[in-house]
């Protein structure tokens, strides 16, 4: 087990170095000069330059990279061209916000996937199955802006408006101060993960019925509440795992036209900023911030899976 898990964790650095070099590469190729982005067209070519020499721009494109690398290492993620402060301290209180959202909207999304994935393969075949296949479906081909401007329709228009229909906490207050509008955006991630974990579940809980100790506990005369909770449930688990590993990876990436959509102060809304502004440094520094947590997840998602596979488990 630990072997595996030293394997895995050998590869996870292997692929943030990958991507470390993809992010850096793409930030290069992107159009213009950062310096005169920054200082406007109007700026004199002394400024330009004394900026590029700032930003290290001067230098050749490795030693930018190894630079900025070892920066990373060191928890430095350098400084905002159009915050004017470390990039630390523009993203410390946008990250605990992205990370309040992702964290209600799994808390949300996880067990409403799971109980209508196990209510369904129960009523396999039936109406009630059908119903929750045809609304994950339904659900699962519709983008998230989609149905979030579904739900501010609802919830935040003239039909029933009892919900704000965008982030109304004032600029440096914690938006947990306000829970009202944590609702939609959380109920938009929660109907897109939910799907796709629903649908997982089920496929695989109907494998888990079928099986021969699950058979073999009915014959005993097991009661079918501590047949499905005990013997069913746990063995379809492990499947499951890696889709709401990956799912909730998705939630990192995901979460920003979510965030643009509510106007949330998340990380999503600051790299959209950064975008804009020719931030490139903040740029960076959340698309490694995504990956980090891509790769985390789906890391606790192997181990979660082999854990719940006795096979697996004793191979490793």
């Amino acid at each position: 087990m630990m072997k595996l898990v030293v394997r895995r964790l050998v590869l996870s650095v292997f692929i943030l170095l990958a991507v470390s070099i993809l992010v850096f590469a793409a930030t290069l190729l992107l159009p213009g000069d950062p310096a005169r982005a920054i200082l406007g067209q109007q700026a004199t070519p002394e400024r330009v330059a004394a900026l590029s020499s700032q930003l290290n721009l001067d230098q050749p494109a490795v030693v930018r990279y190894f630079l900025w690398l070892g920066g990373l290492f060191m928890g430095d993620f350098g400084t905002s061209t159009s915050f004017g402060g470390p990039v630390s301290e523009l993203l410390g209180d946008r990250i605990s916000a992205s990370l309040v959202l992702m964290v209600l909207a799994a808390i949300v999304s996880i067990p409403l996937g799971l109980g209508f994935g196990i209510w369904s393969a129960l009523h396999r075949g039936g109406k009630r199955d059908k119903s929750v296949t045809w609304v994950s479906l339904t659900l699962a081909a519709l983008p998230e802006f989609v149905i979030g401007i579904a739900l501010v329709t609802i919830f935040a228009t003239s039909v029933v408006q009892i919900l704000p229909a965008v982030t109304m906490a004032p600029p440096g207050t914690p938006v947990w101060t306000i829970p009202s509008q944590l609702i939609l955006p959380t109920i938009t991630l929660a109907l897109v993960v939910a799907p796709y974990i629903a649908r997982m579940m089920r496929a695989t809980m109907i494998d888990v019925l079928d099986s021969g100790y699950v058979e073999m506990a009915r014959l005993k005369g097991v009661p079918e509440r501590q047949v499905i909770l005990r013997h069913a449930v746990p063995h379809a688990i492990g499947p499951v795992a890696q889709v709401i590993a990956i799912q909730l990876a998705w939630l990192a990436g995901g979460v920003v036209v979510v965030e643009f959509l509510f106007r949330y102060p998340g990380i999503g809304q600051a790299l959209i900023d950064a975008v804009t502004f020719r931030d490139v440094q903040v740029v960076q520094a959340v698309s490694m911030i995504v990956a980090v947590v891509y790769v985390v997840v789906n890391l606790l998602a192997d181990i979660v899976g082999i854990m719940a596979n006795p096979k697996l488990r004793s191979a490793a």
